[in-house]
C-alpha cells in the first residue's frame, strides 16, 4: 500500500471516531424486582414459585447537524423468544424525529401496528395471566394485528393541542399483502384519554386476513379514574373472530397507595361457544423508590368451554425497586 492510501485510510479513520464520539451516550436503565406467585384450579394446584425481574433497557440518541434527532433502543431479556436467533435481546428499534417531520420508528423486533398499540386491556390484560397451557387445557390468547420485525410506526407533528396521530405499515411478506394501520389520541379535555385506531390483519391467507379496531376511553375525577376498552379482531374466518371487552376503576387512596379492580371478557366467533371471562383486584404501595403490589386474579371458561377444569385463580406478591 502508498503513502497517499496509508494517509487517506488513517484520515477517514480518524474522522469516523471522531463522529461516533460526538453523535450521542448510551444509556442502561432497569430495575430489581421480587415476586412470589401461585396457580390453583379444578385440576391443577401449582404450589408457589419465586421470580425476580432481569431486563436491561439499552437507549441513546443524538441530535444531527439538521436539527434531527435519532434514537436507537434494545432491550436485553434472558428467558424472552428463546426460539429466535437474537435472543436475549428483545424489542429493539430506530427512531428519528424532528418537530416539523414528526418521529419514524424502524422496529427490527418487537413492532406495534396503530391497534396493537393501544389493545392493552383497561383492566391490564388479565388474560395473558392464564394463556397457554394450563393442566388439561389450553388457555385462549388474545389475537392481534401485531407486525412483528421490521415494521414501520410513524407519528404525525403536533397538528393541535390535545390530538395525536399515528400510522403504523407492515411490508409484504411471503403469502401475503402489505398491511396498514391509523390511530388517534385525544387528550384536550381535563381528565379524559380517548384513543382508536384500526389495522389491516395481514394473514397467511385470504381465510385469515381482516382487521383489528380498538379504542380505549379512560376519564379521572378526583382520585377515581374509569377506564373501558374494547378490541375486534375480524377475519374471514368467523371461527377466528374475536372480540375482547373491559373496564376498570382504580382509586388513588394517596400519593403513596392505589387499588384498582377491573374484568374482561373474551367472545370467541361462531357458534356454541361459551366467553372467557376474567377478574382483579389489585393495590400497590410506593415509596422511596420502593413499590410493594399484591393482585388476586380469577379466570373462567379459559378455553371457552365449562367444564371445571377451565376455572382459576392466581395470586402474587412483589417489590419492585428504582434505582
Amino acid at each position: 500500500m502508498n503513502k497517499f492510501k496509508k494517509i487517506g485510510l488513517t484520515a477517514l479513520a480518524a474522522s469516523l471516531v471522531s463522529v461516533s464520539a460526538h453523535a450521542g451516550e448510551m444509556s442502561v436503565a432497569g430495575s430489581a424486582s421480587m415476586n412470589v406467585e401461585g396457580y390453583s384450579g379444578e385440576d391443577m394446584n401449582a404450589g408457589s414459585g419465586f421470580s425476580m425481574g432481569n431486563q436491561l433497557t439499552f437507549s441513546g440518541s443524538g441530535e444531527l447537524d439538521n436539527g434531527m434527532t435519532v434514537s436507537l433502543s434494545f432491550i436485553l431479556d434472558q428467558g424472552d423468544d428463546t426460539a429466535i436467533a437474537t435472543a436475549p435481546f428483545d424489542s429493539h428499534s430506530v427512531k428519528v424525529s424532528s418537530d416539523t417531520l414528526g418521529t419514524l420508528t424502524l422496529a427490527g423486533e418487537g413492532g406495534s401496528s396503530a391497534a396493537s398499540s393501544i389493545d392493552g386491556t383497561a383492566a391490564g390484560d388479565i388474560w395473558d395471566t392464564f394463556d397457554g397451557a394450563r393442566g388439561a387445557v389450553t388457555a385462549v390468547a388474545v389475537s392481534d394485528s401485531g407486525p412483528g420485525d421490521n415494521s414501520l410506526f410513524y407519528t404525525l407533528p403536533s397538528i393541535m393541542d390535545g390530538l395525536d396521530i399515528n400510522l403504523s405499515y407492515q411490508p409484504q411478506g411471503s403469502n401475503r399483502e402489505s398491511g396498514n394501520g391509523w390511530g388517534v389520541t385525544y387528550t384536550g379535555i381535563e381528565g379524559l384519554t380517548a384513543k382508536y385506531a384500526t389495522t389491516d390483519e395481514v394473514g397467511t391467507t385470504t381465510a385469515l386476513s381482516g382487521d383489528q379496531t380498538v379504542y380505549n376511553v379512560s376519564y379521572a375525577i378526583g382520585p377515581v379514574t374509569a377506564t373501558v376498552s374494547n378490541s375486534d379482531f375480524d377475519v374471514t374466518t368467523v371461527a377466528s373472530d374475536q372480540e375482547t371487552s373491559s373496564y376498570a376503576l382504580s382509586y388513588t387512596v394517596s400519593d403513596e397507595l392505589s387499588i384498582t379492580y377491573g374484568a374482561e371478557t373474551i367472545e370467541k366467533g361462531g357458534t356454541g361457544t361459551t366467553d372467557a371471562e376474567y377478574e382483579v383486584i389489585s393495590a400497590s404501595y410506593t415509596t422511596g423508590g420502593m413499590t410493594l403490589s399484591a393482585a388476586m386474579k380469577d379466570a373462567e371458561n379459559v378455553a371457552h368451554g365449562t367444564n371445571k377444569n377451565q376455572d382459576f385463580e392466581y395470586w402474587t406478591l412483589g417489590a419492585s425497586f428504582a434505582f
